[in-house]
């Protein structure tokens, strides 16, 4: 029996990637959001486009495993430029209560054509 279980979401699927937008291990979600929209298309905005819909994302994806944004214990934030980081922390702080979740930011290469973030988060959701 395994331990992880895939969580379903609204978000639109990758079929030639072998990924998953969200699993749960016990009570914790494990996720990776991105500026993706319904259609599939990245949003070609700039930070602060591209950060709101990775977070409303993020929003989605957590409540259909149940959860809320103030269940998310840490944050791994993904960008492109360091010129990106006043921008999405602008965003970042309108979608989430004190205390805070911990957090790091990281300058990386991303795999995705066009996003200029993505963001993983680890979640504890008590399940019912």
């Amino acid at each position: 029996m395994t331990l992880r279980k895939n969580v379903e979401t609204t978000l639109p699927g990758g079929d030639s990637t072998p990924v998953e937008w969200a699993t749960m291990g016990g009570n914790t979600l494990y996720t990776a959001s991105i500026p993706i929209r319904a259609d599939g298309s990245i949003d070609d905005g700039d930070i602060e486009s591209q950060t709101r819909l990775t977070l409303e994302n993020l929003k989605s994806i957590l409540a259909s495993a149940g959860g809320t944004m103030d269940d998310v214990t840490q944050v791994q934030v993904y960008l492109t430029s360091k010129e990106y980081f006043s921008g999405m922390n602008e965003v970042y702080r309108t979608f989430f209560n004190e205390p805070y979740p911990n957090r790091a930011t990281v300058i990386a290469d991303l795999m995705v054509p066009g996003a200029k973030i993505e963001i993983v988060v680890h979640a504890h959701i008590e399940t019912k």
